[in-house]
């Protein structure tokens, strides 16, 4: 198992990003506390200048890159969104190509978005997996830089944001966080262990897209289809083998929860907090909610990892009860 960064080394990549990025609150919002039957502290990720917490993982992955290859043209990789947009912010601040893959039927106001920041799409496929494969055989085809859609530089440029809110909120007796591919849970685990804090951190799965739930039972990695229709940021068959070991060092168990609770937490978000909060991002408080009656009298931490979600699909939740 390779080490964890450091708390020197995390907050030397912070000194880089947040100049670029500057840091998102925390806050803890009344409404949400009576709900959720506990103290809850919410880190704003739906506040960076690309709506997600991906941004600094994508722009510390690109400046080491870039500093290790400088003769590289481009970067391509595969995507649901969030991370297409952060390949495409960082790529532009280093003078790339970026060409982003997303599978047939993605979001349409994701990928508005992502061409609007200088990204080349391309729609391959029925599902991310599909679009991932394809996108590393085009990076060969193209003489581009593959980025993955876990890696460590990923997750260590994610802990950046992760530390300032163990930072920023008061001691939390635990943490909820959606589990996609792994950057964002392991960078909470990085800025965890860093600081040295007691804070239980519980992953949350899409019972639509169980892989990485079934994986962390099983202690390896177990693919399984995503048929998640809300929560594409987590919409993911094949976890990654480096986040798992991780994830299964750093994790105390993981949460399912199903799309209509996703939906429902999502509401609740606007309502409480008028805050927008994308499938992906309402899955932690979903899942407190669910645990509503074990968390009474706990100081919980909660990541609104993104709020892009499309118009119509927002207005259709915003309408279901």
């Amino acid at each position: 198992m390779k080490p964890l960064p450091t708390l020197i080394e995390i907050e030397s990549i912070s000194a880089e990003i947040d100049a670029v990025v500057p840091p998102t609150p925390q806050f803890s919002w009344p409404l949400l506390n009576a709900r959720a039957g506990c103290e809850l502290w919410v880190k704003h990720e739906n506040h960076t200048a690309i709506g997600s917490f991906k941004i600094r993982g994508a722009l510390h992955y690109v400046a080491r890159l870039a500093a290790r290859e400088p003769g590289v043209r481009g970067v391509i990789g595969a995507t649901r969104g969030n991370y297409g947009q952060a390949m495409a912010f960082a790529a532009a601040r280093h003078g790339l190509k970026a060409v982003v893959v997303v599978p047939h039927g993605n979001s349409p106001e994701k990928n508005l978005a992502m061409r609007a920041l200088g990204a080349e799409l391309l729609e391959h496929g029925d599902d991310f997996q599909a679009a991932l494969v394809h996108s590393e055989a085009l990076a060969r085809e193209r003489g581009l830089h593959w980025m993955p859609a876990f890696h460590r530089d990923l997750a260590w440029g994610n802990a950046v944001s992760m530390l300032c809110f163990l930072r920023g909120a008061p001691p939390l007796d635990c943490a909820y966080i959606p589990i996609g591919m792994g950057s964002g849970v392991c960078a909470l685990i990085a800025a965890r262990d860093a600081l040295g804090l007691s804070t239980r951190i519980i992953g949350v799965a899409s019972e639509h897209a169980p892989g990485i739930a079934l994986s962390f039972e099983a202690k390896r990695v177990v693919p399984h289809p995503s048929t998640t229709q809300i929560a594409d940021g987590m919409a993911c068959s094949t976890p990654d083998r480096d986040a798992l070991e991780i994830i299964l060092r750093g994790v105390e168990r993981v949460v399912r929860v199903s799309d209509s609770e996703a939906e429902e937490a999502m509401r609740a978000c606007f309502s409480d907090t008028h805050n927008v909060a994308e499938g992906a991002a309402g899955a932690g408080l979903a899942a407190v909610l669910r645990e509503r009656g074990a968390l009474a009298r706990r100081r919980v931490g909660i990541v609104f990892t993104g709020g892009n979600v499309d118009a119509g699909t927002f207005a259709r939740v915003l309408g279901s009860r």
